[in-house]
């Protein structure tokens, strides 16, 4: 295959890529957020101390991480089909990759707000602070750079996810290279969804260990 044949063919699958992992990290960190943090409230010695709701929460969170990502996928495809409409093309596997990074996620969460100085937390209670003004005053920003290398991770993970959901109905590179690099033995083109991938994955690293420095910094001058 020539260059020219390749390149819409990378272009699209690199567009379908981005567009997977992009929706279903919001989704990850807009659902794995609240979860981690209500993971740390909840646990013995939390400020919403609750051992049933932190083992529920504590179980769903392990059997989410224990299951390998193609098995949840073909596992989900009535649910991905009752909420989209469809199990094949890149926003229905936003569903799987969300629901199986949500969990990974959450434990990262988890250990970034434990890592938070526990004597801050308890003088903003002395001076009458809620419980949702700690979280989101002491918590949550100062856990900021931990979580900023979380998301980072999980996007990368999510990266990964996105190649195998190619294989089974998915779009993106990893489609791609399964469709015109394994099935028609073009060893060029696989080499070339494979760099296209590793950058990808260099760029969000960089991106991430950028911002999480930064606000380290902003943290320690602040």
């Amino acid at each position: 295959m020539t260059w020219s044949e390749m390149q819409p063919l990378l272009t699209q699958g690199t567009v379908d890529t981005l567009y997977m992992v992009l929706w279903s990290a919001v989704v990850t960190v807009a659902v794995g957020l609240p979860l981690g943090v209500l993971l740390v409230l909840t646990d013995r010695g939390g400020l919403l101390q609750n051992t049933v709701v932190n083992k529920i929460v504590g179980a769903v969170v392990n059997i989410g991480r224990s299951l390998p990502f193609i098995i949840l996928l073909i596992a989900l495809i009535p649910f991905t089909t009752w909420v989209v409409g469809t199990f094949i093309g890149p926003t229905a596997m936003i569903v799987p990759l969300a629901v199986g990074a949500i969990p990974f996620f959450a434990r990262l969460v988890e250990t970034a707000v434990r890592e938070v100085d526990h004597g801050l937390v308890e003088a903003v209670q002395s001076m009458g602070g809620s419980i949702p003004t700690i979280v989101r005053k002491v918590l949550l920003p100062q856990a900021l750079p931990s979580l900023i290398s979380g998301i980072t991770t999980t996007v990368i993970v999510l990266i990964g996810y996105s190649a195998m959901a190619g294989a089974v109905g998915g779009e993106g590179l990893g489609s791609k290279a399964v469709t015109y690099g394994f099935q028609r033995f073009d060893n060029q083109f696989m080499i070339v969804t494979v760099v296209l991938l590793i950058v990808i994955v260099t760029v969000v690293q960089l991106i991430g260990d950028l911002v999480g420095r930064l606000l380290a910094r902003r943290g320690r001058t602040a």
